[in-house]
């Protein structure tokens, strides 16, 4: 049940970053929901690889290139999910910041309904 509330969460989440970054276009909800699908399993997937590949720049820049392989992802995704479309890396990069902040909030509340 968390799993769906996620993925549900996530594709809202997607569909809100439409109207609040420029250049980051969603065009339906199932749209939102397969990128939001594609996204997790990227982040499960590749996004360890590249942390580890990227580690050296991530120590010296405290971590904060992740938020660079986290808009990286969200661009290569856009690239093949119909229906989301990103207009540059910095668009990218503002999706990858809120939707980690999203999750870290989801994340954060799941926890504390289980305790």
């Amino acid at each position: 049940m968390k799993l769906i509330l996620r993925w549900f969460i996530n594709a809202l989440t997607l569909l809100a970053a439409t109207q609040i970054i420029a250049g980051f276009h969603v065009s339906s909800f199932y749209s939102a929901l397969v990128a939001a699908l594609v996204l997790g399993l990227l982040n499960a997937v590749i996004r360890p690889i590249l942390v580890i590949l990227t580690l050296p720049v991530n120590i010296v820049t405290l971590g904060l290139f992740t938020f660079v392989i986290n808009g990286a992802l969200v661009w290569f995704m856009a690239t093949f999910v119909k229906g989301v479309t990103v207009a540059g890396f910095m668009p990218a990069l503002m999706v990858g910041i809120l939707t980690w902040a999203v999750s870290t909030l989801t994340s954060w509340f799941l926890k504390e309904i289980d305790e």
